[in-house]
C-alpha cells in the first residue's frame, strides 16, 4: 500500500510538472514582453467596490488618481453601505484623475454583493473603452494602467487581469500566500487561460481591465450577477468574446494583511465549496487528491522504509522545487519549499471548512453578508 501511493503522488507531480502548461514557472508576467504604447490612449473608468475599507480605501484611491496615464481616465468609487467612514476618507484622496465617490443602492435580489456595488459603478461610468474593476484594498504603481492598457490595445484583448502581490509579512502569510498563488495557477494554468484554443478561462479580481463593448455583448454583469467567485466568471463570460490575457505582477499591491491562519482560513472558506459547485462528489474527490500530493509525500517519507521512502523523497523534493519560482517571486527563502506539503493540506481543511459552513447556512460570507448557495 505503501508503495502504491507513493507512486500514485509521484505520477501526479510529473503530471503537474510536464503536463499542466507549466503553471509552476510563474512565467506569465506582466513585466515580459510587454508591447509597445499605443497611437491613442482609449479613455478608460475605473470602478471600485468598497465596503468598510476605511484602513486602506485612501492609498489604493491615490494611486489610482495618480496614474501616469495618457488618456483620461476617471475613477467612480461605489460605497457599499460602509459603516466606517469609507466615502469620506475615499473622498479626500488627492490626485490628478477626477473622482466620484457614489452610494450605493441597498442591494438587488439575485446579486452578490461586489457584484451588484461594480455594476451600479458601470451604470455611472458612461461609455468609456474600458472598465477598470479594481478593489479598494489594492495599490497600484503609476504606470500600473499604462501597462494594461498597452497590453489590452496591442493584443486585442477583451480582459486583461492581473494576480495582484500579495502581503506576506506574517508567518501564516508566507506560509499559505505564495502556495494561494500557487495552486491558483495549478488550477488555471495562466499559459491555458491567455490560449484562445483552449478551455480554461480565469481572471484575477483586484485588476481586470474590460473592454465595455465586449462585456454589453456578453450580457454585462447582469450575466454572473449570482457568482460567489465573481472574477472568474467574469473570465469565462469575456473568453466566449475574444483573447484574455492573466498574469502576475508586481506593479499592483494588496494592502490587505492576513495577520493569522484563520484570517486566510476565511478568506478561503468564503469561495472553495462555491469553486467545486457545491458538489459534495467534487469535495471529496477534490480532498482525496490533495491528500495525495500534499500529505502522502512527507508523511511516507518520513514513517515508510525501502522504495516507498525513497519515492516519497524524491516527490517532496520535486514539489519544493517545483515552488521555488513563485518563492523568488515573493522574495522568500528557498526553504519555505519544504513547507507546501504542509499548506496544501491545511488548504484542504479550509476546503472542508467551507463545505461546512455552507452546510451550515453559513457560505459566502463576506462582511456580514451570506452569499452562498447549495441551490
Amino acid at each position: 500500500m505503501s508503495l502504491a501511493l507513493a507512486s500514485a503522488a509521484l505520477a501526479a507531480w510529473i503530471y503537474l510538472l510536464f503536463g499542466r502548461g507549466g503553471f509552476w514557472r510563474a512565467s506569465e508576467r506582466d513585466d515580459a514582453g510587454a508591447p509597445p504604447d499605443p497611437a491613442e490612449w482609449p479613455e478608460v473608468v475605473a470602478v471600485v467596490p468598497a465596503r468598510n475599507e476605511a484602513d486602506v480605501v485612501a492609498a489604493a484611491i491615490t494611486s489610482l488618481r495618480n496614474q501616469d496615464y495618457p488618456g483620461a481616465l476617471r475613477i467612480i468609487l461605489v460605497d457599499d453601505a460602509s459603516d466606517d467612514g469609507t466615502a469620506e476618507v475615499a473622498g479626500a484622496a488627492r490626485g490628478v484623475h477626477p473622482l466620484e465617490v457614489i452610494a450605493g443602492a441597498s442591494l438587488a435580489e439575485g446579486w452578490t454583493g461586489k457584484l451588484w456595488a461594480q455594476s451600479q459603478g458601470v451604470r455611472a461610468a458612461g461609455a468609456p473603452e474600458y472598465l477598470w474593476f479594481t478593489d479598494a484594498d489594492v495599490f497600484h504603481r503609476s504606470g500600473a494602467l499604462r501597462a494594461l492598457v498597452a497590453r489590452a490595445e496591442g493584443g486585442g484583448l477583451m480582459l486583461t487581469s492581473l494576480m495582484v502581490r500579495l502581503t506576506v509579512r506574517t508567518g501564516a502569510e508566507r506560509l499559505l500566500i505564495p502556495a494561494f498563488v500557487f495552486f491558483f495557477q495549478m488550477l488555471f494554468p495562466f499559459a491555458w487561460v491567455n490560449d484562445p484554443a483552449r478551455r480554461p478561462a480565469a481572471a484575477a479580481g483586484g485588476c481586470m481591465l474590460v473592454r465595455r463593448e465586449a462585456l454589453e455583448a456578453a450580457g454585462g454583469l447582469m450575466a454572473i450577477r449570482g457568482e460567489i467567485i465573481d472574477d472568474c466568471a467574469l473570465g469565462r463570460l469575456m473568453k466566449r468574446q475574444g483573447p484574455i490575457w492573466l498574469g502576475l505582477t508586481k506593479r499592483s499591491q494588496s494592502l490587505r494583511p492576513y495577520a493569522s491562519l484563520g484570517e486566510i482560513a476565511r478568506m478561503v472558506a468564503r469561495s472553495a465549496y462555491a469553486q467545486l459547485g457545491y458538489s459534495p462528489l467534487a469535495l471529496s474527490e477534490t480532498v482525496i487528491g490533495m491528500a495525495i500530493l500534499f500529505a502522502v509525500p512527507p508523511l511516507l517519507a518520513l514513517f515508510a522504509h525501502g522504495p516507498a521512502r525513497w519515492l516519497a523523497l524524491a516527490t517532496w523534493l520535486i514539489m519544493a522545487l517545483a515552488f521555488q519560482p513563485i518563492l523568488k517571486l515573493y522574495r522568500l527563502w528557498g526553504l519555505w519549499g519544504a513547507a507546501l506539503p504542509l499548506a496544501g493540506s491545511l488548504y484542504g481543511a479550509f476546503t472542508l471548512w467551507s463545505a461546512f459552513l455552507t452546510w451550515r447556512g453559513r457560505g459566502g460570507e463576506w462582511k456580514g453578508r451570506l452569499q452562498g448557495s447549495i441551490g
